[in-house]
Order: C-alpha cells, then structure tokens, then sequence
C-alpha cells in the first residue's frame, strides 16, 4: 500500500496530534453513551414479525377489532399432593380482590378446577394491548408474589406471554451480564500472554471496550428506524469485543514488529498503517457486508442484529485507525511496559509464528497431501450437516431454570386447553360464522383440538374468529404437525369458497421458521457475490476471491456439520449443561453464515496481504507463502484466540440460542484458524504459484533487500 493512502494520512495526523485524537475519541464514546441514556431504545412490536399465512390473519383480526386483550394466569397446585380446595379458595379470593385493585387488569375471571383435582388456575384479562402488557407485568407478578408469601403450603405463580416474556428478558439480562465479567479477563489475559506486557495487552481490551459502548449509545436512536428484536445488546458485546481486540491487536503486532528492525515510532506507525491499517479496513468492510446479508431476510430481528453490527464494526474500525496510532505514538517504547518477565521472555524465546513454522513446514513440502487430508477432515466434519434439523425456538428449548417457563409446563400439564398450542382460524365474508362452526365440529371431533373456555367463535364486520388449542404437547414438531392439519385438511374441507386464514401465536412461530429458511439462499448468494466482488477489487486477482469463497464454505459447512452432531443428539448434554431439543433453532444457521463470513475475512485478509507483500517483494510463491504465514501466525493465533474464548463464553450461558450461536462461532474460528488457514490456504497458494495472483502481474524480480538476504543466506 501507498505511503501517502488515506489510512496512513489518518494516523499521521493521530500520531503527530495524539491529544487532539484521544479527546476526540473520549469525546465520541461520552456523547454516545450519554444518547443511550436519553435516547429510550425502542423495541419491535408483535406485528414487525408478522409473515406467511399467520401474518395475513393476524392483520384481518387487527382490522375487524377481534384481536383478543392479552392474558395471563395464575396457577395454584399443592407441592405435596391433591390440592386442598378450601385453602386454594381463600387464596382466590386473595387473588381475586388484589388483581382487581390493580389499573392494568381489566378483568379477573372466574377459577377454574382442573379434572385430575391437582391444580386450579385464575385467568385474567390485562387492559390495552400485547405491548402494553409487557409493561406492566411486573406490578402484576409482584401482586401474585404477594399472594404466595401469604400462603405459603401452596405453590403460587403466574404464567403467560408477557410474564414468560418478562422471564426471558431477565435470563438475557443475566446472561449478558455473565458474558461481560467472563469475556473480560479472559481476553485481557489472552492479551497479556500475546504481549507479554500489561499496557499492550490492556489497549485492544480498552479500545474494544469503549467501542461497544459507544456502538450500543449510537443505535439507540437508530432504534427508532430499527427496532431491537431482543439480541442486539448480546450480539454487539460478542462481536464488537473480537473485531475490536482483533483490529487494535493487527495493528499493535505490526508496530512493535517495525519498531524491533530499528524504525522510529512514527515510521513504524505509517507503515502499520499502509500494512495492518488497510487490512482492517477491507477487513471491516468485510463484516459490514456480510451483515448487510441480513437485510434481504426482511426480518426485523436481523435487520437490527445487522444495523446494530454495522455500527460497532465501523466504530471499532475507526478506533483502531485513529486514536490507536495516537495512543502508540504518545507511548511510544513505554507501551512495552510493565513487562511481565516469564511472558515477555516465553514469547521472544518462541519468536514470530514458532509453533506455525513446524507446521507449515510438511504442509509447504508436500502441499497436494496436505491439501488433500485437510479437505478430507473438513468433509469429514461437514457431513453431519446434511441432516441438519432446523426449527423454531419453543417452550423446550427456553431453560427450565425460568419460573415462569415451568409454571407454564405445568399449567398445560394440567389443563391442555388452556396454555397449548393455539390457533386462530379466520373467515371473511358471508356464511363465516356458520363455516367456522362447521369447523369447529369437525377439528373437536379429531380428538386433537379443544375450544377453550369462553366465547368460542368471535365475529364482528363479517369477520369471524374460532380459536383452537391442540392437545398435543407443546414442541416445534406437534405445532407443525397440527398447523398443517388445519391448513391442508381441516379448514379447506369445512370453509370451501369462504376467503380464511391460519394464523395465532403456534401458526406465527412456524411460519416465521420456514420463511427463515426460504430466505437463507438469497442471503447465502447476497453475501458470497459481494465478498467475491470485494476480494476480487481488493487483491485485484479473480484467482485469490474464488479461493477465499472457497475456503470461507469449508468453514461455514463445518460449523454446521459440528453444530447438528453436538445439538441434535444428547452425548454433548452434560458438558455443555442443556437438553437436547432435536434441532437447531431455526435463525441460527443464517445467523451464523453471515457473521462467519465476515469474521473469517478478518484475518484472511491480513494473512493474504503479508502473503501478497512477499511476492511483490520477488519472493517465489512457496517462499512468499512461507514468510507471510510465519510473520502473520502469531497475530493470527491470537486473534482467533480471542474470537475463540469470547464465542466459548456464550457456549456457557442458559439460553440455548446463545448456547448454539457460541459453540457454532468458538468452533469455526478455531477451525478456520489452523485448519483451514495454516493448512489449507498455503497449500493452495503454493500449487497454484503466481498464477494465484492472476490477472494481476506481481514483478517476479527479487528486491535489492530479497537479493541481499538471499546472498547472505548463501
């Protein structure tokens, strides 16, 4: 790269201004931060997900007014055995009088007794909408809390969507509290171990830091055009800490690297930046692209995972290009400093690339081989993901350890009609009502659907709804299973030429999966074109954006294959504290396409460039791959380390979506990291030769310095 490239007249300007851009920076970070505090962070509404069939009758059901009030229930059982009706009457009517005292209850019905004689549960209607609820919730399940600690020889609690959403939320909150005290120390540690020094090892932590807080402060109004589905503030943490440790730790290795041949600290800082600088941008492009794959999902979940990446990525960029050659020009050789003196000298007795040189060294001498058995093993880990089962998140796949997740399972334990799977069938026109009856006669007659109790058809504008609950337990499998009962059979044989629909909470989960699915190959052909185009244009070679798109498929294949071996059987149960589902949840594999492909860019962009520096230096192919692997390796191994225990630490939290998308991320960065990119990658450059660089012509004339040390070595 050109001395005089935006990328180096950044950082000399940051280097030769350090305090100017160190303020500027802390300037950024407050104002962002003090936005996500005055700025509320909005979050999507039911009706941003709506999809498919069940989005279609979820929008006649708005239209006529029949949409039901949101509702919640309060279960009570005895621990000890057959519930004791008069004690559980006295708690009624507890119940009764306190939730009827409250503003956000519209009404309290009746209690219902359940056949076995084990439980009974209170229904209640909340006033306003599904949204409004979840903000009251909380005043609500306190009032039930209240009413347990009076009655204590009972089991009192409450479930329903907004409770049970309120209960995820907290698992969420907990869970990224838990990434953020572990991913820290881990990374700081990891850092430390790469340096060997702790103001070294504490900058990338500090940079990478600093740009999730200023990410997060800056989406909170972009919230307001992006709504968060639920994940942005998990997703940011883990991405935003593995570019940011990753970018700040490129261009630190090279700085230090010229500093040791005797360069001054500006030199060194222009030439990280004409070098390692320009590899973290084409590296965040790289992420920025990939995630914009997301978009063309239309899903408004992703769409903000993707807006909310986008930022931190750029953020992140920006850190690494202008306040860190401030912070390495200020501190220049002190920046090695304090030294940890069993670190500092492992690492210079190991040197740059030490343990990558032993392996490299079969992989350059027998390339064709080591392609070979390395392909093999990625086919090998591959495989399985061939009978990848992929379906959405329900009731089994939420930890057991929420409250309100049990005391659901319980509720359709002991009454099947009322917390089940649920559908609204809607009918438009004349003779709705009549053919809903006629529906209604017939799905009940099945033995696999109930009316719950109440009014069981609604109408009103010649719109009618019928409710059914089938009796089935709750699981992704038996919801599609009725779903397509009543859209293939049921419906069609009992409503002929009336205009209808299926839609309800079950029809909206299952449609939401297959349209997941029916997006992922635009998503798949959005990402893979723009990143070909993008390497192509980058390294100005054809052969080199084939290779890498190649590669970046191998990688993503056996993420997918590892993921269906460890999730869909019980062997990995115990190790990874989970209960196998059967399946992957249906969003992660598109999830993880696009952030594997754009992760995998980061480092292979930075070890192709070290490649492509030695070929334009004169160096033979096998020589250029041999230097440029070595002289990236420990930047490399360290980077994925990072990436590695930051994913892993997900692979530790109780929500199996985060479980899934850790383990998937932990396990393709470490594959991607040394089989694929120390193995792989130089076998293929060294069989192809110069011709990987074609059509670009690289000189094939050594450099007077190449010469030098060619004449040396001789």
């Amino acid at each position: 790269m050109s001395r005089g490239s935006v990328t180096v007249r950044v950082a000399r300007w940051s280097a030769t201004h350090p305090w100017r851009a160190i303020g500027l920076w802390l300037l950024l970070v407050v104002v962002a931060v003090g936005m996500s505090v005055a700025i509320p962070k909005q979050q999507t509404e039911s009706k941003d997900n709506w999809v498919g069939q069940s989005g279609q009758a979820a929008e006649l059901i708005e239209k006529a007014g029949l949409g039901d009030r949101p509702t919640e229930t309060v279960l009570l059982t005895d621990p000890d055995g057959p519930l004791d009706k008069a004690a559980a009457s006295t708690a009624i009517a507890q119940l009764q009088q306190k939730l009827k005292a409250l503003d956000s209850i519209q009404a309290v019905g009746q209690p219902v007794w359940s056949e076995n004689g084990k439980a009974a549960l209170v229904p209640m209607e909340l006033k306003g909408s599904p949204d409004d609820a979840s903000d009251n919730i909380e005043e609500i399940v306190a009032t039930t809390a209240e009413v347990q600690k009076a009655n204590p020889d009972l089991s009192i609690a409450q479930a329903g969507s907004a409770s049970v959403d309120a209960g995820i939320w907290k698992q969420v909150g907990s869970d990224l509290a838990k990434a953020e005290k572990l991913s820290l120390p881990i990374t700081f540690a990891l850092m430390l171990l790469a340096f060997g020094a702790l103001i070294a090892a504490g900058i990338p932590v500090l940079l990478a830091f600093s740009a999730v807080g200023a990410a997060l402060g800056f989406y909170a109004p972009l919230s307001y055009l992006f709504p968060d589905g639920g994940s942005v503030a998990n997703v940011v943490l883990l991405i935003g800490m593995a570019v940011g440790v990753d970018y700040s730790l490129f261009y630190l290795k090279r700085e230090r690297e010229e500093r040791r041949k005797g360069r001054t600290t500006l030199d060194a800082v222009e030439i990280a930046a004409a070098t390692s600088g320009h590899s973290v941008v084409v590296s965040g492009l790289a992420v920025i692209v990939s995630m914009a794959g997301l978009y063309v999902s239309q899903d408004a979940t992703f769409t903000s995972m993707a807006t909310a990446t986008i930022v931190v990525v750029a953020v992140a960029v920006l850190g690494s290009l202008t306040v860190l050659p401030a912070l390495l020009a200020k501190l220049g050789h002190r920046v090695d400093r304090p030294r940890v003196p069993l670190l500092w000298r492992l690492n210079r007795r190991i040197g740059p690339g030490g343990i990558s040189r032993r392996i490299l060294a079969p992989v350059l001498r027998y390339p064709r081989a080591a392609l070979v058995i390395s392909a093999a093993a990625v086919v090998a880990l591959a495989v399985p993901a061939l009978g990848m089962k992929t379906e959405p998140a329900d009731l089994n796949t939420l930890p057991q350890s929420i409250p309100e997740v049990r005391t659901f399972k319980e509720l359709q334990a002991n009454f099947p009609s009322q917390g089940g799977l649920s559908y609204d069938v809607v009918a438009q026109g004349g003779g709705a009502v009549a053919a809903l009856t006629g529906l209604q006669e017939s799905a009940v007659q099945t033995g696999k659907f109930v009316v719950p109790p109440g009014e069981a058809i609604r109408q009103a504008d010649g719109t009618a709804v019928l409710t059914l609950v089938s009796v089935l337990p709750e699981s992704s499998a038996n919801g599609e299973a009725a779903l397509s009962q009543l859209r293939t059979e049921l419906a069609p044989a009992a409503l002929g030429s009336v205009t209808w629909a299926v839609g309800g909470e079950s029809a909206e989960s299952v449609d939401y999966g297959n349209n997941q699915r029916d997006r992922l190959p635009y998503v798949i052909a959005f990402v893979l074109a723009l990143t070909l185009v993008m390497m192509a244009v980058t390294f100005r070679s054809l052969a080199i954006a084939l290779v890498t798109t190649v590669l970046n498929l191998a990688s993503v294949a056996a993420c997918f294959g590892v993921l269906a071996l460890v999730f869909q059987h019980t062997w990995a149960e115990g190790l990874l504290g989970f209960t196998s589902a059967g399946f992957v949840v249906s969003w992660i594999p598109l999830f993880l396409f696009v952030i594997l492909v754009g992760l995998s860019m980061d480092y292979h962009v930075f070890v192709l460039g070290r490649i492509r520096e030695g070929v334009a230096e004169g160096l033979t192919p096998r020589e250029a791959v041999r230097k440029g692997i070595t002289e990236s390796a420990g930047v490399v191994t360290s980077a994925a380390a990072v990436m590695v225990s930051v994913f892993a630490v997900f692979a530790t939290l109780g929500m199996l979506e985060m479980k899934q998308m850790g383990v998937g991320l932990a396990v393709a960065v470490l594959i991607d990291a040394t089989l694929v990119r120390i193995v792989m990658l130089p076998s293929i450059m060294v069989l192809l030769g110069r011709k990987a660089w074609w059509p670009n012509k690289l000189s094939a004339r050594p450099t007077p310095e190449v010469r030098d040390r060619e004449v040396v070595a001789v």
